[in-house]
């Protein structure tokens, strides 16, 4: 068994989970994947199924009945990790949006320089969007941009997917108080790490629009995200938040350094 593990959400990905899974596997690094599979029409968890002959001790499948919400589908992978004692665990998109190959930089953040979660960050250096609509662009800039000015957390990419934790985050973050299960989600699981106290990097990446398959954003995504920021923000003023004591072993880093890192605390 690896000590990273790359979650994979998917619904209707049979055109992208064979290659994804093959590009996962042919790093030089060594990360196992489960694939959680929301019930796809399309075949997509008998093809994870095929793979599973192949790669029998790296790729495991999760099925669930029904779309059940991207937010679900990663706590169910979170705890499926912290049952098999992972270390460093990953969000990561099935069509290619998030390049595979930047799994290396964000288990570097958390593995070798210290921190406790690295966001594959599409804003921290200017706009690095590819393929995608100027108005799909801004309305994800003015999202992050809106984010911050609510919450006050200093993260430059709050809607990210492409994140890597260690198990310490997780095993400190209340899954089961976990209120979102769409875009929200991401956001409130930055912030909930923040709140904790926890060192937050963010890692520059190119985010390239999906070639193949269908988007599953909606409408009602973004509204979700939208009002359900201002009650994450108003519901943490009656919670308590122990703050996470940094470990002795974790490096320091200069406030410039951290600056120009895209560190968040």
């Amino acid at each position: 068994m690896n000590d990273g593990l790359v979650l994979i959400p998917t619904y209707n990905e049979r055109e992208n989970a064979e290659l994804i899974i093959r590009k996962v596997f042919s790093l030089p690094k060594g990360f196992d994947v489960l694939i959680i599979d929301d019930g796809s029409p399309d075949g997509t968890a008998g093809i994870v199924r095929g793979l599973q002959q192949e790669f029998p001790d790296r790729l495991f499948l999760e099925e669930r009945k029904g779309k059940l919400g991207l937010g679900t589908a990663y706590i169910h992978g979170f705890r499926w990790a912290l049952q098999r004692n992972y270390q460093y665990v990953f969000e990561m998109d099935a069509d290619f949006s998030h390049n595979p190959d930047d799994l290396l930089r964000l288990y570097d953040a958390c593995a070798v320089e210290g921190y406790d979660m690295a966001i594959g960050s599409r804003y921290i250096q200017g706009v690095n969007v590819v393929n995608w609509p100027m108005d799909r662009v801004l309305m994800s800039w003015f999202a992050s941009a809106y984010v911050r000015m609510i919450t006050g957390m200093p993260i430059a990419d709050a809607t990210a997917g492409f994140k890597c934790y260690t198990a310490r985050v997780l095993r400190t973050i209340p899954l089961d108080r976990i209120r979102f299960v769409g875009y929200a989600f991401q956001i409130e699981m930055k912030w909930l790490a923040y709140k904790y106290g926890f060192r937050i990097k963010e890692v520059p990446i190119i985010f390239t629009d999906r070639t193949r398959g269908t988007s599953k954003m909606t409408k009602g995504i973004f509204q979700e995200a939208f009002f359900g920021v201002v009650q994450m923000k108003l519901s943490s003023l009656f919670r308590t938040f122990e703050r996470v004591p940094t470990p002795a072993a974790a490096p320091a880093v200069s406030a410039s350094a951290a600056t120009s890192a895209g560190e968040s605390r």
